[in-house]
């Protein structure tokens, strides 16, 4: 059986080399956004209810934010990214108050002892049982980012919640709703603010459902 050529070896030896490093540079996070990873995941931590942390000794910035997954397709495994990703189709196109909204039920639910305790998992609860919890994230569609511009607005809003910076104006809801539909639920609970777009509320006795 004939070898084949040395150099042919060779270039095949230099060019999965290459493959590897590319993909290895491509998945590996910027420094900036390294350090909102870092920050964001101790934030995290110091709103859920059943863990002890230390705040980190400074902010996640607006600059380390935006490195966060920059084209919009990264898996939803932290905190800023399924929070920003979160905000992005739930409130795609409305103001930043709807938003801001969104983003306090999300930080609520996850300071409350009866929903998960991190952000990507209060977003994705009830996605192995059902009903979901948050709609765009059981709809069938892909959850890959499309408007960059919107999706910026999305990361500095979480950036900030995340940050505890941004003012909680839903009165600590724990559900909302668009007023386009009426949810069976929306009866049962009291109504603890509104926007132009959703309803907001909180059971009363305190419990998460």
């Amino acid at each position: 059986m004939r070898q084949p050529p040395v150099t042919a070896l060779l270039a095949a030896f230099v060019f999965t080399s290459l493959l590897a490093t590319a993909t290895a540079v491509v998945a590996s996070p910027s420094p900036k956004a390294q350090a909102a990873l870092d920050k964001a995941e101790v934030l995290e931590q110091v709103i859920a209810p059943d863990v002890e942390a230390t705040p980190p000794e400074a902010p996640i910035t607006p600059g380390e934010a935006q490195a966060v997954d920059p084209a919009g397709q990264a898996a939803l495994e932290d905190p800023l990214t399924c929070l920003a990703r979160a905000l992005y189709w739930e409130a795609k196109g409305n103001p930043e108050a709807e938003k801001a909204g969104v983003a306090h039920v999300v930080l609520n639910r996850l300071a409350h002892p009866g929903f998960p305790n991190t952000v990507c998992e209060v977003i994705t609860d009830g996605s192995e049982q059902g009903p979901c919890q948050f709609s765009w994230w059981c709809d069938g569609r892909a959850d890959e980012v499309v408007e960059d511009d919107a999706y910026e607005i999305a990361k500095e809003i979480a950036r900030q919640a995340l940050n505890q910076t941004l003012p909680d104006q839903t009165g600590g809801a724990l559900y909302f709703h668009d007023r386009s539909v009426q949810p069976d639920w929306a009866a049962a609970f009291p109504l603890t603010a509104e926007t132009d777009i959703f309803l907001f509320y909180r059971p009363s006795s305190g419990a998460a459902r």
